[in-house]
């Protein structure tokens, strides 16, 4: 039986966390697969997918919301197939951002100008559907460090906008 790798967080901060991956088997291992798994407003579960390869390893994830919980998964892949999944569930330390204030305003029946309040230096999401159910499975979404975004919408349709 292959076991579940262990992963130990080896350190966390406002915007990273730190941890490593190993096996407590001789079973060969060719590398990981690591999801990193955070909720963003209730509404919609966000991930991001490491591909490591290697036995051994010591990865550290930027790029994080200050106290935020974040699930972190693995499983190994080893000469003899793939292991378990394993968890650990951490949270990042400090206050975590206010909530930015969003207004949407149609510029057109194609197009939307969405502008909000936050702090500066920061990257924003902007998610947006048609609905509540597609606005949590499958939102079309935007990036932009600036404080206003237009997004382009189908006409004769009404949106929901996150940010």
């Amino acid at each position: 039986v292959i076991p579940p790798p262990v992963i130990h967080i080896e350190s966390y901060s406002e915007d990273s966390i730190s941890f490593s991956l190993k096996m407590t088997t001789n079973i060969k291992v060719s590398g990981y697969v690591v999801n990193i798994y955070w909720t963003f407003d209730t509404h919609r579960q966000e991930k991001r997918t490491l591909v490591i390869e290697g036995e051994k390893s010591i990865q550290k994830v930027a790029n994080l919301t200050a106290h935020t919980p974040y699930e972190i998964s693995a499983w190994a892949k080893t000469e003899l197939g793939d292991s378990p999944l394993s968890f650990v569930h951490v949270v990042t330390s400090g206050t975590r951002p206010a909530s930015p204030s969003l207004k949407a305003k149609a510029i057109n029946q194609t197009a939307v100008e969405c502008s909000w309040t936050g702090p500066r230096n920061v990257v924003y999401g902007i998610f947006y559907a048609t609905s509540f159910l597609e606005l949590y499975r499958s939102p079309q979404n935007s990036t932009t460090s600036a404080h206003n975004i237009t997004v382009l919408v189908q006409r004769d349709e009404q949106y929901l906008f996150l940010v």
